[in-house]
């Protein structure tokens, strides 16, 4: 199988060859299992930032989206007011979308409810992790079963811009789907990253 070859002779996914700050993140965290609640409440914010741009844009914004939004703690996100959106709305350092912006600061709020209801943003995610057979070969589809069920829960519960394929990347960046392709180094190492992992 065809893929991106490495500094060290290994194969990856060919999309990790596609820009230089691509590699570190292809081997180091898409796709390992994450159960940690702030983690996961960055990357539902930086995936739904992502539609309609690349992840590129979005990665190499990354550290100025963090700054912004106070390392995604939600706890703080969700009591954000009208000034912090005109200072989010003038930050250089993030993507500016009025809709976007104001979409994080409500689902900070609607995670702070589903803690209280679930016990985790952990636990509740989790259980919708796909079951192998609504899966097809890796990175072959953009959304599941499993990412239409949950990002329609999430509508359900007030939780804004959150489509089926923004939760599928979720998913498969999170390390709810092991999407490495066949031939990747990486794969392994996945896979034995989710056999380890404690589903909380």
């Amino acid at each position: 199988m065809t893929g991106y070859i490495g500094p060290d002779g290994q194969t990856r996914c060919n999309w990790a060859g596609s820009a230089p700050e691509f590699l570190d993140y292809h081997d180091q965290e898409w796709g390992f299992p994450v159960s940690n609640d702030i983690r996961l409440f960055e990357k539902l914010c930086l995936e739904s930032f992502q539609s309609g741009l690349s992840w590129r844009t979005i990665l190499n914004k990354r550290d100025g989206f963090r700054a912004a939004f106070d390392g995604f703690d939600f706890q703080k996100v969700a009591r954000y007011d009208e000034e912090d959106l005109d200072r989010l709305l003038n930050d250089e350092n993030i993507v500016r979308h009025r809709g976007k912006i104001v979409a994080v600061i409500n689902n900070a709020a609607r995670a702070l409810e589903m803690v209280d209801e679930e016990g985790s943003l952990a636990a509740f995610f989790w259980s919708f992790e796909p079951k192998p057979e609504e899966l097809g070969l890796p990175q072959t589809q953009s959304t599941s079963g499993s990412s239409v069920a949950l990002s329609r829960e999430l509508k359900r519960r007030g939780w804004k811009f959150l489509g089926p394929t923004t939760i599928f990347a979720f998913m498969q960046a999170m390390g709810m789907i092991n999407d490495h392709s066949e031939g990747c180094t990486m794969r392994k190492a996945v896979a034995d990253a989710r056999r380890r992992f404690q589903r909380p």
